[in-house]
């Protein structure tokens, strides 16, 4: 780095550093009487920081070409810092009860060192920045999803997480050495040309799609997604859901349409019969589910396998079409999750029978439940329509549709359980309702934030068309 330039293109990572360095020292500082007070410091501390990695920096590279920033992965990193932001908004009250009064701090700290590898392994440029980032952002996840270390379920959760994780980096380690083996080099730019459908390559490759899809939850890989989604506190299951999930999805599309474009044939393969499965067991599993966090873990799933047929058509529209649908699922799925957190933290109930004539004692809740309910069915005229109908039409532009037909189907079948939520809401009778109450106000301004989200990203076309403009210069 010979300039500040370079050091700007590195913005997001320098920034979530430093908040999180700031919000331990700050902790430091307040009398034990007042330590709720860096709930609300960390909140506008992130939220500047948040402005701040909006601000256009240009592109380039660093480190012999093992970091690289374009405007497409500032992108990328802006939608997740958004996720997160909403996430910090909904745990407020949350991190206000008693049995958190000593770890507020860390809260966010870890979240924030845990986006930190994220935003590495998005901008990565070669296999070992890919893989430092990765297990950055891997083993804080495992202390998140413990932590209400009090609770068997979420220490459970993290045990869970943590042996999984450890299994599936391993496998993913495996690959990427068979690959390094072939092609005697870890950059992406020197591997690339030398991907070819060699028998060493392709075993490489699997092992990488195997390991990858654990971190998204694909089908076989998913099966540890819903017990530690149960375990894990609201707030953090959220987390995984959306921001985890999320960020995995944009290095594994940017690996397959640039290091492992050459054997794209094979990889079309793999994923066909990977969204099918994924699809069709995500949507079976969720139609018995009674938990809520169970039952948005195989919502979850199922969308993952939606996603792949966005990544199946490949160049700029495949590209487009995946990061767009990763923006609608997080005001979607985040409203989802604030509702069910706002709920749980004001009666503890945390299952969708318990939400009889919720809309009789709440009904904002039970209408912005319902929004989100309707976008992730892909209901028109919600942003949820609008992400599936582009999703169709990448994977149609490749000759795929016997895979939209089942994809399909699939939707129709998930109507079943998404407005078995809506039912239970404004129908089904409860002789003892979830009373009134009123939620924080982060929690609120959370909800709006996702509510007016679900709408525009939807409406407002230019949204798509300036990701289309950005995918456009990397093909």
């Amino acid at each position: 780095m010979n300039s500040f330039h370079d050091v700007l293109l590195m913005k997001h990572e320098i920034l979530l550093l430093v908040s999180a360095l700031i919000i331990l020292l700050a902790e430091l500082f307040y009398p034990k009487e007042k330590k709720s007070g860096i709930i609300n410091f960390s909140l506008i501390l992130f939220f500047g920081i948040m402005v701040l990695s909006f601000l256009p920096t240009g592109t380039g590279t660093l480190f012999g070409g093992s970091f690289q920033s374009s405007r497409l992965t500032d992108i990328m990193k802006d939608i997740l810092n958004l996720a997160v932001f909403i996430i910090f908004l909904q745990s407020e009250s949350y991190l206000r009860q008693s049995a958190n009064a000593g770890k507020m701090g860390e809260y966010f700290a870890v979240i924030l060192l845990t986006m930190v590898g994220m935003d590495y392994m998005i901008s990565s440029g070669d296999f070992l920045t890919f893989f430092i980032g990765l297990e950055t952002a891997s083993i804080p996840l495992a202390g998140l999803a413990a932590y209400d270390r009090y609770k068997s379920r979420s220490a459970e959760a993290g045990i869970k997480l943590i042996l999984l994780s450890a299994l599936s980096s391993g496998v993913l380690l495996f690959g990427l050495s068979l690959i390094y083996g072939a092609t005697g080099s870890i950059y992406f730019s020197d591997v690339t040309p030398k991907i070819i459908s060699s028998p060493i390559i392709l075993l490489g490759f699997i092992f990488f799609v195997s390991g990858m899809a654990f971190k998204i939850s694909l089908v076989p890989f998913h099966l540890w997604a819903a017990d530690v989604y149960e375990g894990a506190p609201v707030n953090i299951t959220a987390f995984l859901s959306v921001v985890s999930k999320g960020a995995a999805l944009f290095i594994f599309t940017i690996l397959l349409f640039t290091v492992f474009k050459n054997i794209v044939q094979l990889w079309e393969t793999v994923l066909y019969a990977l969204a099918v499965l994924t699809m069709t067991v995500g949507n079976l599993f969720a139609l018995r589910q009674d938990n809520i966090k169970r039952f948005l873990a195989f919502s979850s799933i199922a969308q993952a396998g939606y996603i792949l047929l966005g990544i199946m058509g490949t160049g700029a529209l495949g590209m487009t079409t995946m990061v767009y649908f990763v923006l609608i699922y997080v005001f979607t799925n985040l409203a989802a999750f604030g509702v069910a957190g706002a709920i749980s933290n004001a009666s503890g109930v945390e299952t969708i029978s318990g939400y009889k004539n919720l809309y009789a004692t709440n009904p904002k809740l039970s209408l912005l439940m319902m929004l989100s309910m309707f976008s992730l069915a892909g209901i028109p005229p919600v942003a949820g329509f609008f992400g599936k109908f582009f999703l169709f039409t990448s994977a149609g532009s490749q000759g795929y549709f016997i895979l939209i037909l089942i994809a399909v189907i699939n939707a129709t079948v998930s109507l079943y359980y998404y407005l078995r939520v809506v039912k239970s809401m404004f129908i089904d009778k409860s002789d003892q309702p979830i009373a009134f109450f009123k939620s924080s106000f982060p929690m609120r301004i959370s909800l709006v934030i996702c509510a007016l989200g679900i709408f525009a990203v939807g409406f407002l076309s230019g949204i798509f068309e300036y990701i289309m403009s950005l995918s456009a210069v990397l093909f």
